[in-house]
C-alpha cells in the first residue's frame, strides 16, 4: 500500500535548495557559498525548526570576499541577491508554519 505523505512545506520553498545545500555544507564544515549564507540567516532558521551546527564567524565579510574572488566586478550584486533569496525564504517559511 502506498501512502501519500504531503511534503514538510519547508522543502517545497523557492530557496530550499540553496537552504539544504548550506545545511550540508556547514555540516562538513566547508566553506562555500550556501554555507556561509546559511550561516548568516542561522538565527531565524533555527527558529523555522532548521538544525544548523557552528555557523561560520563574520559570514557577511567571508561571504563578499568569496563572491568577489568568482564574481569580480558583480559580487556586489549577487550578494545582495542571495541575501534577497535567504530574507524571502525565511518570510516565506514563517507564513507557512
Amino acid at each position: 500500500m502506498q501512502m501519500n505523505v504531503p511534503p514538510n512545506p519547508i522543502e517545497t520553498l523557492p530557496g530550499n535548495d540553496l537552504i539544504e545545500q548550506g545545511v550540508a555544507d556547514l555540516s562538513a564544515s566547508r566553506e562555500t557559498v550556501e554555507a556561509l549564507l546559511v550561516s548568516i540567516g542561522a538565527t531565524r532558521l533555527r527558529q523555522l525548526g532548521i538544525e544548523l551546527s557552528s555557523p561560520f564567524d563574520s559570514p557577511e565579510h567571508k561571504l563578499y570576499l568569496l563572491l568577489a574572488r568568482e564574481r569580480d566586478d558583480a559580487a556586489h550584486s549577487a550578494y545582495n541577491a542571495l541575501i534577497r533569496r535567504l530574507v524571502s525564504f525565511v518570510r516565506t517559511a514563517q507564513c507557512a508554519s
